[in-house]
């Protein structure tokens, strides 16, 4: 039987290691794995206000809400995938812990408290604007890949008026952007603590960035974690990534 949540063109997708549900339109936007990778890489603080900034269809946020009693708030500007993230909110019952926001990032002290958020999460826009070349098609995708409404700038500023002092930001990003992201998070005062690089698969050259920063720290500390290996040399899932998706006595379908 259809559900009636879903739209034309859309899909349930399940992360079976938290039982979560996520409303997915491969034309228009689907989660992989930097959102699941992201959802499992800060310390989650157990109460408090966590945003999901860049949130598409709100699988970053929605994945955290297992570990947390703490509020979620998703910020996403495009208005067809923040419906998508209000429904996948419904569809999970989570209406009492997480709520969607259809804003500019930049407004995000028009709806959260200045200097009360716990931890921001974001899954940012990758490439510069400038980078013409690997630019999709379609508009959802290219926004949700390109600095063309946001950028790191942007992120690091509004994260800092939002986030407590010791608050956390939390992103993923790729190892060519290394060297930006370090400078515009110190520029804010936002000391990067916790650094870890995915790679496809051992041999391979990293291809995602994961990296945790204090509000106010010291710049001292700095922790590079060991690397993680999504898969196998024969593609299967690493255990590590396997526990991940399907929990620690999941089975893959």
């Amino acid at each position: 039987m259809t559900n009636p949540l879903l739209k034309e063109g859309e899909r349930i997708d399940q992360l079976f290691s938290t039982d979560v549900k996520i409303i997915q339109n491969k034309d228009v936007f689907s989660y992989s794995i930097d959102s699941v990778l992201l959802s499992r890489f800060p310390k989650i603080p157990s109460r408090g206000l966590i945003v999901d900034l860049c949130s598409g269809n709100g699988a970053v946020g929605l994945f955290t809400s297992t570990a947390t009693s703490a509020t979620i708030t998703l910020v996403e500007l495009q208005e067809r995938l923040a419906d998508m993230a209000e429904r996948s909110i419904q569809l999970n019952n989570l209406q009492d812990q997480v709520r969607m926001v259809n804003d500019d990032l930049k407004n995000l002290l028009d709806h959260v408290p200045r200097s009360q958020v716990e931890l921001i999460l974001c899954n940012p826009p990758y490439f510069k604007a400038t980078e013409t070349s690997k630019k999709n098609l379609s508009e959802h995708y290219l926004l949700a890949r390109h600095e063309i409404t946001t950028n790191l700038n942007d992120i690091c500023e509004v994260a800092r008026h939002a986030l407590k002092s010791n608050g956390r930001l939390a992103m993923v990003h790729r190892p060519d952007r290394f060297l930006d992201i370090i400078d515009t998070l110190r520029h804010y005062n936002l000391a990067p603590k916790r650094i870890q690089f995915v790679y496809p698969k051992s041999g391979r050259e990293a291809n995602l960035l994961l990296i945790e920063a204090i509000k106010d720290g010291s710049t001292d500390g700095l922790k590079i974690l060991p690397p993680l290996y999504v898969h196998k040399d024969n593609g299967d899932y690493t255990d590590e990534v396997f526990e991940i998706y399907f929990g620690k006595n999941g089975k893959a379908n």
